[in-house]
């Protein structure tokens, strides 16, 4: 029978308990977030740069506000962000017709082009992170994550 220890200390045995999902979700962000800032380090953009370009690719005419709801930054580092990509020839701005206070956010043809240039790598690399995973298995993480996200958020699945 495994030993207690005291409150705020580490058991003495060799059996713990599982980590909770949450924090094997968390670790499987970093080591893909890191491995995505290694393969993205030659085109000189980060691994959330990359996420928000795709969310562009995805979704086209997004404001800034959105585009960070979608990325998952905050609406400050969104603003330094548009700021990069656009300056890079990534990303445009045009008025939202519908509200000319709006301004609306489009990748470029630089931007599309590198986010092709990437697809392989990218694929690749999702590749290696569901290797041990069969096809159906692969099918129902998909599914089980995104129910997931739905219940943890109020925003559509994209």
């Amino acid at each position: 029978m495994p030993r207690t220890a005291p409150s705020g200390a580490r058991p003495t045995d060799t059996t713990s308990p599982r980590p909770s999902l949450l924090y094997v979700v968390k670790q499987i962000e970093l080591a893909a977030r890191s491995r995505m800032d290694e393969l993205l380090k030659p085109a000189g953009i980060t691994a959330l740069q990359y996420t928000a370009l795709t969310v562009l690719r995805r979704r086209d005419g997004l404001s800034s506000a959105q585009l960070a709801r979608n990325s998952f930054v905050t609406a400050q580092s969104m603003a330094d962000m548009i700021t990069s990509l656009e300056r890079r020839g990534l990303i445009s701005r045009r008025r939202d017709p519908a509200n000319r206070r709006a301004l609306l956010i489009s990748l470029t043809d630089a931007g599309h082009e590198l986010l092709t240039a990437y697809d392989e790598e990218m694929d690749a690399l999702e590749a290696r992170m569901l290797s041990g995973l069969t096809q159906p298995q692969r099918r129902d993480l998909e599914t089980y994550l995104n129910r997931c996200r739905t219940a943890l958020s109020d925003l559509p699945p994209h």
